[in-house]
This record gives structure tokens, sequence and C-alpha cells, in this order.
């Protein structure tokens, strides 16, 4: 997996990932950023939340779990001192589907957590994890 990261001006970058993707990445303007894009902690947070929802999703459908919808929100707190490592991560997930089970997604969610995210295996190293979960029919 490779990776790229040219600077624009200011605070502002522009990354793009090894499969031609690129974002624009900024800092606050109090930190002489422009707000032109997410700043690269903001990026981390949405990776973890992006590659735990694709595990739970995926989980879900080898279950043969008709899931319709997903959505995860994240809430971070960071250190007070440098470096400014997050310390705490609450995910809120929101699932829907046909006759979802609340014991399938239960076991999605631990799954991606304790074996395949990759982001929560590092995220953990500095951060309490918690995950809380609603399913909705639909």
């Amino acid at each position: 997996m490779k990776a790229k990261i040219k600077w624009l001006d200011g605070r502002a970058f522009v990354g793009e990932s090894g499969s031609g993707h690129a974002v624009v990445m900024d800092g606050a303007p109090a930190a002489g950023g422009r707000n032109l894009g997410p700043r690269p902690m903001e990026m981390l947070l949405l990776g973890l939340g992006s590659c735990t929802a694709f595990d739970v999703v995926m989980i879900l459908e080898k279950g043969r779990e008709k899931v319709t919808g997903c959505e995860v929100e994240l809430e971070a707190e960071r250190a007070e001192e440098e470096p400014k490592v997050f310390t705490h991560v609450k995910m809120n997930f929101r699932l829907k589907g046909k006759n979802l089970k609340s014991a399938a997604v239960e076991r999605a969610i631990k799954l991606s957590e304790e074996k395949y995210c990759s982001a929560t295996a590092m995220f953990r190293h500095t951060a309490k994890i918690e995950s809380v979960w609603t399913v909705e029919e639909g």
C-alpha cells in the first residue's frame, strides 16, 4: 500500500492514495489553515469508522443477513498534551435491515473490533474503544 502527501500552501496538503484517489486536508484557521478540507486527525477517525463499517456490513452479508443501511457516528477524545493521541473513541452504529437480528449485529461488531479491523487494532494502543448499536427495520 502506498500514499503520497503534497504540501499545497499554508497548512493545506493533498493526499493521494495508491489507488489514485485524492483528498485535500487543511488545518484550522487558528493554526494557519484555511479550512479547505478535513484535518489529518479527522481523517484518521474517518478511517476507523469506515474500516469497521466495511467489516460489519461484510460479516452481516456473509451471514445472509439482509442489511440495507449502516451508519457509524464517532466521538473521540484526545490527550491534552503532545502527542495529542486519541484516548477514547465511542462508535455508535445504526444498522437497518429486514429482520436483522441484534445478535448477528453484536457478533459482527465484536468480530470487527477483535479480529478484522486493522484501524481498531492500531487505535486500541492509545484509546479505549466503546461501541453501541441500534437496529432498525427497513
